[in-house]
């Protein structure tokens, strides 16, 4: 059978170093490997890279392939009878290699090694939960409830009583297997079927958790939500997801805040804005106003001529935030109230008032601008 050129199989040329080779492998690999690829012919394609790999890849064979092509393994050529070419140990150097990319281990024949008696951490949980306007920013201590898995307590999340080594696998969780073709011996590796690649066995199953390992539990954690928290913001509560496999660390629950809004107060970041009425008389005359912070009441000397929408600032009585370190301002919104009704004596106070030197303002501007001709 006409072989294709191992350089042209992987794409690299004749004076490719070796990192261009094993990089032009991992690319080729990912890309053809029957778990990953599904269209007919992957297969196929997958095994001639490997064999070009085998090859290109160990510098003494390497050289016997430069100098003699194919013929250096089949027996029949100037290489002296490479017959059945001998992968033997290139199984363990691929298997490295598709299990930094896959993350897991591979044999060479493409199987999976089924290490399933290693570590895994437990998945994350995400919970929403509502906090009050004063909660998100006094920051405050929070009972939360979740429901997750969490390790059997009968069973110490074994899954069983009575533990003993697998006596098929004899720990490993694996089955190995070798198989001699004419293009020399491949290693295929395999989860075991008797301790399904835990490496262990035991003599009573736990009734607890049906052999699992793990059960649902609904409980309640205590956690303290810190000052300054926001809509969307989120807190990462650590071990407290759901729980690991084969002694794994569990994962980390996420709480994502919704905070209620508040009747008086608006909030924009840190800082904190409030709608202040006053009366018309406040208003034209000024006054003097007790106004509610977020931790006081304090007393504000309002200028005379103030209007609807006017702002004004007082520093650093905004939301204290622990997270950034910043703390930021209040603002008051002044709204001028007009009254409902008036009195025969109050409307002629106003009458009279009409006849104020508005020389300068923005109404006799205005008003110059409406009859201008």
């Amino acid at each position: 059978m006409n072989k294709r050129d191992y350089y042209e199989v992987l794409g690299v040329s004749k004076s490719a170093t070796d990192s261009e080779i094993k990089s032009a492998f991992r690319r080729l690999a990912k890309q053809y490997h029957p778990d990953i690829n599904k269209e007919a012919g992957a297969e196929e394609k997958f095994k001639e890279i490997q064999e070009a790999y085998a090859v290109l890849s160990d510098p003494n064979k390497r050289k016997q392939y430069d100098q003699f092509g194919h013929a250096a393994f089949d027996g029949n050529g100037a290489g002296g009878g490479f017959s059945g070419f001998d992968f033997s140990g290139f199984d363990v150097d691929l298997d490295d290699i598709l299990g930094s990319m896959f993350g897991t281990g591979f044999g060479f024949s493409g199987g999976r090694s089924g290490r399933r008696n290693s570590r895994v951490r437990g998945d994350d949980v995400l919970y929403h939960t509502t906090l009050t306007f004063e909660e998100a920013v006094f920051g405050c201590e929070k009972d939360i409830r979740i429901d997750t898995n969490v390790k059997c307590p009968d069973c110490d999340g074994k899954g069983g009583h009575d533990e003993s080594t697998c006596d098929v696998c004899h720990g490993s969780g694996t089955i190995t297997s070798e198989q001699r073709t004419i293009l020399g011996s491949f290693v295929s590796k395999t989860t075991c079927s008797n301790c399904s690649g835990t490496g262990k066995t035991f003599k009573r199953k736990c009734s607890t958790c049906s052999g699992r390992g793990n059960i649902r539990k609904n409980r309640t954690i205590t956690v303290k939500v810190p000052s300054g928290i926001d809509n969307g913001n989120r807190l990462r509560v650590a071990g407290c997801g759901e729980v690991g496999k084969n002694g794994g660390e569990a994962g980390d629950l996420y709480l994502e805040f919704q905070v209620k809004d508040h009747e008086f107060f608006n909030r924009e970041g840190d800082d904190i804005y409030l709608t202040v009425p006053i009366t018309i008389t406040d208003a034209v005359l000024g006054c003097k106003k007790d106004i509610r912070t977020l931790d006081s009441v304090v007393t504000l000397n309002i200028k005379g001529g103030t209007n609807t929408g006017d702002k004004q600032r007082i520093k650093g009585k905004g939301i204290k935030n622990s997270s950034t370190g910043h703390v930021g301002d209040m603002y008051l919104l002044f709204d001028v109230v007009l009254p409902d009704k008036l009195s025969r004596e109050q409307k002629g106070l106003f009458e009279k008032l009409a006849n104020t030197n508005l020389e300068n303002s923005t109404y006799t501007k205005f008003q110059k601008f409406v009859n201008k001709k």
